[in-house]
């Protein structure tokens, strides 16, 4: 299997897009603030948008469908033809690991992020309470995500690189393998005139 660029740019790309939209949920994160209700002594909070819930989970799914296509294609390292022995191979299995670990952990990340920021905790009994503690996202998770999620791209672009150069392909496993009808010596027949 040869490398494909337009596999490479799609991989790119997508990873490249869940990244945009896991920084633009750690910049648009949920914040509260107490408000006391005009009609009783009670207090509640109030947050501000939910964007970063729909920016997380869209870098969710650009990151699987990513990881998908790679996987698709390169047959998920253990369902393909064999590969080559060899250094190739080495990095392959390598880079096979390093991507799926970055991949859980930048969707992990990710989801936990959007779910907890959707949290909110809207309105509580407590009277004249003015330090309530209005339940929100840590800083940093949709940046955990976003970072997990470059690891991911370049250890996804190494794992085919190296998936490719190891892949022995049909022709060259069976190359030197056949019948051999080509060459075939009549004898003493073949020298009349």
């Amino acid at each position: 299997m040869a490398v494909s660029l337009t596999i490479i740019v799609l991989i790119i790309s997508l990873h490249l897009l869940a990244f945009v939209f896991a920084i633009g949920a750690e910049k648009r994160r949920s914040e509260a603030k107490v408000v006391p209700d005009e009609y009783d002594d009670r207090t509640f909070c109030v947050y501000t948008t939910d964007a970063s819930t729909v920016y997380g989970l869209s870098a969710f799914a650009l990151l699987f469908l990513s990881h998908a296509a790679l996987n698709a294609v390169t047959r998920c390292l253990c369902c393909g033809k064999g590969l080559v022995s060899g250094c190739s191979t080495t990095f392959s299995v390598l880079f096979f690991v390093l991507s799926w670990i970055s991949f859980l952990g930048a969707e992990a990340c990710l989801l936990a992020g959007s779910a907890r920021n959707a949290y909110h905790t809207k309105y509580r009994g407590y009277f004249v309470k003015h330090d309530l503690s209005c339940a929100t996202l840590r800083k940093g998770v949709f940046a955990a995500g976003a970072a997990l999620t470059l690891f991911s791209m370049l250890a996804s672009i190494l794992y085919y690189w190296a998936h490719s150069k190891a892949d022995t392909g049909f022709w060259e496993k069976h190359q030197n393998e056949g019948i051999g009808l080509a060459t075939h010596n009549h004898g003493p027949e073949s020298e009349k005139p």
